[in-house]
């Protein structure tokens, strides 16, 4: 049990590593971001303090995933009495994978609002070569769009009906939102409400340079599918053989997992397996 249990704390010690490495990383690009917007917004001549850098598009919720190893750890422990390194392991598995789904949940309602955006932009396009004017078509595109993408530009058409200067709505827009395209978009409103310009032929640019960019991102996910499918496929083989060895020599498997060398062994085989899982989802993430 002393040996259990002296496991399950180096494996605690590990996860608490890697979580802290993850948070740092995380932390030191959002520094970066932030500085990097500081210096746009002093010299467009405005003021940090009133930037809002977060809203419902990009909340994210990764305290569900460190909770869902915890519970399963207490489940596995407490419930089904199972060695604790075991329980430790799969929770600190579950709580990995979980949070790269809160991860991978998280891109996919970016790249929607991409999509949408680009989408938005074809019907403003529309709109302006008809007759409409800037605000028309920012309405007609909010009107015509759905969420998560609708709730910004409502926030955005309010705010200029409301009286609001265009050009600082526009800004926090883009500070709102961390993407590139939609900096892109956003600085093509500022721009064309300062100084006028042929709005139908910017936006159409922005539009075609937005679907390129998604285009090849949806290329990158795809060559890098095969390389994910391979890491899965290693872990599924695992326990693959782990069953066909249970089935030819239960004593000795069991024997074997129940003594502290097997404890120790297959706990950190698990726990090198979700460390796996985050390093392949690192490497085979498109930066650009």
């Amino acid at each position: 049990m002393l040996g259990a249990a002296f496991a399950a704390i180096l494996i605690l010690v590990g996860f608490a590593a890697i979580v802290i490495a993850i948070e740092r990383g995380r932390m030191a690009e959002t520094s970066r971001r932030r500085l990097l917007d500081s210096v746009r917004e002093q010299d467009m001549g405005r003021d940090a303090s009133e930037v809002i850098v977060s809203n419902s598009l990009t909340r994210r919720y990764r305290w569900l995933a460190i909770l869902a190893g915890v519970v399963i750890t207490g489940v596995l422990y407490f419930g089904l009495r199972w060695p604790l390194a075991y329980c430790v392991a799969l929770g600190v598995l579950t709580a990995l994978i979980s949070w790269q789904v809160e991860e991978w949940w998280a891109m996919r309602r970016l790249q929607k609002a991409e999509q949408q955006l680009a989408d938005s932009i074809d019907m403003m396009v529309a709109a302006v070569k008809s007759g409409s004017s800037l605000q028309g078509a920012l309405e007609s595109a909010m009107e015509n769009t759905g969420p998560p993408w609708k709730l910004e530009l409502q926030e955005v058409v309010g705010r200029i009906r409301f009286g609001d200067d265009p050009i600082e709505v526009l800004g926090e827009l883009s500070q709102r939102v961390p993407l590139e395209t939609v900096r892109l978009f956003s600085q093509t409103l500022a721009v064309n409400w300062t100084v006028g310009g042929r709005l139908a032929l910017t936006l159409a640019n922005v539009g075609r340079t937005i679907r390129d960019r998604l285009e090849l991102s949806n290329r990158m996910h795809a060559m890098t599918t095969q390389a994910r499918l391979s890491v899965v496929s290693v872990i599924g083989v695992t326990y693959f053989i782990a069953a066909m060895m249970w089935r030819n020599d239960p004593d000795r498997m069991a024997d074997y997992l129940q003594s502290f060398v097997g404890q120790g062994m297959v706990a950190t085989a698990i726990v090198l397996q979700a460390v796996g899982i985050i390093w392949i989802s690192r490497l085979s993430r498109p930066q650009f």
